[in-house]
């Protein structure tokens, strides 16, 4: 029953995105192409066909591993097998940073095996397991204000436990425990940094995420537990004895050395203002866990077909349309500093860009950063997908999502799109981030909808920073 509501619900969108009266503020030759490419779009698998590929024959693509290097070859080769004119990579340098093995076992007053995952750039034990009394904090305030030495030899727990929002929201106030917690319990004397995984499930998959020390700050085991396992350890401390976890880790912490890293880009080339870009933007590599399929396989599959459907017009776009996969986006967005650090930070050249990394559901708002000339401009192309739900927000500061954002900052004007993310942190960072859970009808509409982006604003004549 549920799939015959489904099939219903997506046939009664593509068949109002079919016969949508043609917004009249738009050159009706430009609104017949990109009703070209909307239902070459929303009538393709592609881009979960490129997802597929990604994540059967490269799997999980964390900075450092043979699959990430791997991941490299594969996009290069895509990119050039769905028409992209001139595809290259461009090579820095990253930490290096192993996982290793962990043990987490609570072992008085009762014994449990907990599920649990090494934060990434965590250091280990050292060898030496630890095992010792833990103490519980609500959030990372309450770490915050512990007295110092009061956690001498001990492991500090928070507790916080993030809420479930359409547009993901709830992780600016959960991630702070997860970035900064360890460097924070350090100080205050704890021995290891346990916190309840930043994500919205009940399946016991811990989350992992990046974490930081302070540059001289003692350096402590931080990990995270999945949340039924944060449930069992928090009803233990509830009985008011004494509790206590054993930890091994075998995680590496910082090293002194380096991998290579790599930003794969890939253009097809402007019929008449060849040097002016539009950028498209995903990260291609993802933690050891999962496939990477949601985080970020969906943002690679949206992009590269949205050129593929591009390049399949009779006519070439007026400009350029470039799409970046950016590296080592989930240690600190390090390709896209990258990128921007080749180009002297200049963006002059660059007209306007996009990213996917965030999201599983329907795209249902469009947040501009744009001049106020142009503003009127991305109205009219957001009347454009309003029978797809997409409506207009009221603010226009947008500097591009994740590694985007670092492009936004150096001058390059941005769009926003704000898919439903109501399930996006079920799976982010974890075992589960794999290609079932991908939402296939919106993948096709959120494809639709970057593909006509990346026409209209390589063939609108506009100029975004006025």
């Amino acid at each position: 029953m549920q799939r015959f509501i489904n099939a219903i619900f997506f046939a009664g969108i593509v068949t109002i995105v079919a016969f949508a009266g043609p917004v009249s503020a738009l050159e009706e030759k430009l609104h017949a192409q990109l009703d070209e490419l909307k239902s070459a779009s929303i009538n393709s698998s592609l881009s979960y066909d490129i997802i597929e590929s990604l994540t059967t024959e490269v799997g999980a693509r964390m900075v450092g591993t043979p699959a990430e290097r791997k991941s490299v070859e594969w996009a290069v080769a895509k990119m050039q097998a769905l028409g992209f004119d001139k595809v290259w990579i461009e090579e820095s340098q990253a930490p290096n940073w192993q996982r290793g093995e962990l043990e987490v076992t609570l072992t008085s007053p009762f014994l449990h095996k907990l599920v649990a995952l090494s934060l990434g750039n965590s250091v280990g034990t050292d060898t030496k397991p630890i095992e010792t009394e833990v103490v519980k904090f609500n959030n990372l305030d309450a770490l915050k204000a512990a007295e110092p030495n009061s956690l001498t030899g001990k492991i500090a727990y928070v507790a916080y436990s993030m809420e479930r929002k359409k547009d993901g929201s709830g992780y600016g106030n959960a991630v702070g425990a997860r970035v900064n917690g360890a460097a924070i319990a350090a100080e205050k004397g704890a021995v290891a940094y346990v916190m309840r995984s930043v994500g919205t499930d009940s399946h016991r998959f811990a989350h992992t995420g990046v974490m930081r020390y302070k540059e001289e700050g003692k350096q402590i085991p931080a990990l995270a537990l999945s949340n039924p396992d944060a449930d069992l350890l928090e009803n233990a401390l509830k009985r008011n004895k004494p509790v206590t976890m054993g930890i091994a880790s075998s995680a590496s912490g910082p090293l002194n050395d380096t991998v290579t890293i790599a930003n794969v880009i890939g253009e097809f080339t402007g019929s008449e203002h060849p040097d002016e870009v539009v950028t498209l933007g995903a990260h291609l590599d993802s933690w050891d866990v999962g496939t990477g399929a949601i985080d970020d396989g969906i943002g690679v599959g949206i992009t590269l077909a949205a050129v593929h459907h591009i390049a399949r017009l009779k006519h070439r776009p007026k400009r350029t349309i470039r799409v970046i996969l950016f590296a080592a986006e989930e240690i600190g967005l390090l390709g896209a500093k990258d990128y921007v650090a080749r180009r002297n930070g200049n963006m002059d050249n660059h007209v306007i860009g996009a990213e996917w990394d965030f999201g599983n559901g329907t795209i249902y708002k469009l947040a501009p950063g744009v001049g106020e000339n142009a503003l009127l401009k991305i109205k009219e192309f957001a009347e454009y997908l309003a029978p797809l739900g997409v409506e207009m927000a009221s603010t226009n500061n947008a500097k591009g999502q994740s590694d985007m954002s670092e492009l936004g900052k150096a001058g390059q004007p941005a769009v926003n799109f704000y898919p439903d993310g109501s399930d996006y942190f079920d799976y982010h960072h974890t075992e589960n981030d794999t290609l079932d859970k991908v939402d296939t009808e919106a993948l096709k509409i959120n494809t639709a909808i970057y593909t006509t982006f990346a026409w209209y604003a390589a063939n609108s004549g506009i100029d975004f920073r006025k």
